[in-house]
């Protein structure tokens, strides 16, 4: 009988392996299929703070995100806006992106995503030129605010040497990343990215851009406003790769939220904007644009595979 038993677990085990390899295997060729990315307007993919496009022609922002929606028949296009500012600059620095694919190929609307503070920059671009934009997803966006924000400002105060020090320092960093990016005339400034991503600047932003934002804390928003698809999702894991040297960089910011569930930037309820597709993925703010270079959590989410999805999911919705 217990010869039988072993067969019998051993079989299991055998199925439950196989199971195991197959059926992602096969989730994988059914959403690679000719025409699942395809979405009816282009995508624009919109970085955050200290972001870019693609630093010496070779090195993404948004690591292997831009072929993953390719593969499957989508038109992709990633912005390069300033990496330090705030978004009346970068916003405006997105329509004219906009405005210039729109001469150059005739598209009439965009599905805008955004990381982080690019967040920020497709709601303000969604707010005042509508007439460009299809839908918004924004991707681990401090909507409510960050206290990593709320500390810096506070450790900057109005005519501090040490925040012209400090502003000096970024600036410059900002520059770089631009020289770097094939942007150098952007322009930066540190303070004003800051207090946009404070509590305090993030709730003046909303109150000038409401849509989409949750009437409660941790809620979710408007799913449409305008016509325009609202959408966000983040996650909640700080240190999710021992090879990740940046994952020291996100313990460091999670401990400005205490016991509180972040990506160690930003806080889990205040990356809610319209409909909440999930606010717990196993990444931390970097992973969530698939950095550093593909390395996160073993068992997290596949963000190449849930930009597709998304991508999907507003194929299916018309846009």
């Amino acid at each position: 009988m217990r010869k039988y038993l072993h067969i019998v677990s051993y079989a299991l085990a055998a199925w439950l392996l196989v199971g195991a390899l197959i059926l992602p295997s096969q989730a994988m060729a059914a959403s690679s299929s000719t025409g699942y990315t395809q979405t009816r307007y282009p995508i624009v993919l919109v970085h955050g703070l200290f972001g870019f496009g693609q630093l010496f022609g070779s090195v993404d922002y948004w690591y292997g995100i831009p072929d993953g929606l390719q593969q499957g028949g989508a038109k992709v296009y990633v912005a390069d806006l300033s990496a330090v500012n705030d978004e009346t600059v970068r916003g405006n620095q997105l329509i004219a992106e906009l405005e210039n694919l729109q001469a150059l190929y005739g598209y009439t609307k965009f599905n805008l995503v955004g990381h982080s503070q690019g967040g920020f920059t497709v709601r303000y671009v969604a707010a005042v030129r509508p007439d460009l934009v299809a839908s918004a997803t924004t991707v681990g966006t401090p909507h409510a605010g960050t206290p990593v924000a709320d500390a810096v400002v506070a450790a900057l105060p109005p005519g501090s040497p040490l925040r012209t020090l400090v502003a000096g320092f970024v600036n410059a960093l900002g520059a770089l990343i631009g020289d770097l990016s094939n942007d150098p005339n952007a322009p930066q400034d540190a303070i004003a990215a800051a207090n946009l991503l404070s509590t305090a600047g993030a709730a003046q932003f909303n109150v000038q851009f409401p849509n989409g934002m949750p009437a409660t804390s941790c809620g979710s928003g408007a799913g449409s406003v305008n016509g325009i698809r609202f959408y966000s999702m983040g996650g909640t894991s700080v240190l999710t790769n021992v090879l990740d040297p940046s994952d020291a960089v996100m313990l460091a910011g999670s401990l400005f939220f205490g016991n509180g569930a972040s990506d160690g930037l930003v806080g889990q309820c205040s990356n809610h904007f319209g409909t909440v597709l999930r606010d717990n993925y196993g990444w931390n703010h970097l992973d969530e644009v698939n950095q550093v270079f593909g390395l996160r959590g073993l068992f997290s989410s596949d963000p190449v595979q849930v930009y597709r999805d998304q991508a999907n999911r507003l194929k299916n919705a018309g846009l």
